[in-house]
């Protein structure tokens, strides 16, 4: 009889290592920028070796979109609970997203802003893959939204003067740009300003 070679012998990958990462990566890379973000912060953040970061991730770049993804679909999913209650007419549901947006930044004293615009600012023009990834989050963003919208000119509380889709992109570029200068102002009265002639002005 042949004799099977003995099994290899160390540890197994641990289920979970790679969100563990992203999470992990996420907080960082909010707080303190992606640039200033390394890799040894982001493994001891996750409590995993370094050598756990490549087991799942080619590159800095690789894994900076996928906290990008990450992000998006946590922020989608509270954008979707909002906009899509029956309970309210569509303009009130997207009125009340803002709302709640801005009492969250309130909350933690105008620090932070949006994941996706701050990687716009620092990284999109120096990376195919992250300026790839940006687009089509933001354009996912930017549809909810402009179902919102299209809904409510639909049921006549919102003029047609307008496509909404691009109501919806204005909306989407004039938060981004707002929460730039709340961070800039630590203030919230960029947000406020921006609610005022979204909703008093741009869909009353």
């Amino acid at each position: 009889m042949t004799s099977r070679p003995a099994a290899r012998r160390g540890p197994k990958p641990k289920p979970g290592t790679r969100d563990t990462l992203v999470q992990a990566g996420l907080g960082i890379m909010h707080a303190e920028g992606y640039a200033a973000t390394g890799i040894q912060a982001i493994v001891e953040e996750a409590g995993v070796p370094k050598g756990s970061f490549y087991n799942h991730f080619a590159s800095k770049e690789a894994f900076g979109a996928d906290v990008i993804v990450a992000y998006s679909e946590r922020g989608q999913t509270k954008l979707r609970s909002i906009l899509t209650d029956p309970a309210r007419p569509p303009l009130a549901r997207l009125e009340a997203y803002f709302d709640d947006r801005i009492a969250a930044f309130r909350a933690s004293a105008y620090v932070r802003g949006c994941l996706m615009g701050n990687f716009s600012a620092e990284a999109a023009d120096h990376s195919p893959l992250i300026r790839e990834r940006l687009a089509g989050h933001f354009a996912a963003w930017t549809g909810l939204i402009e179902a919102c919208i299209a809904e409510a000119q639909a049921e006549g509380s919102v003029g047609s003067r307008f496509p909404a889709p691009l109501l919806a992109g204005f909306v989407m570029n004039s938060w981004e740009g707002a929460l730039l200068r709340m961070r800039v102002e630590k203030s919230d009265a960029p947000l406020l300003a921006f609610k005022q002639v979204v909703f008093d002005g741009l869909l009353a």
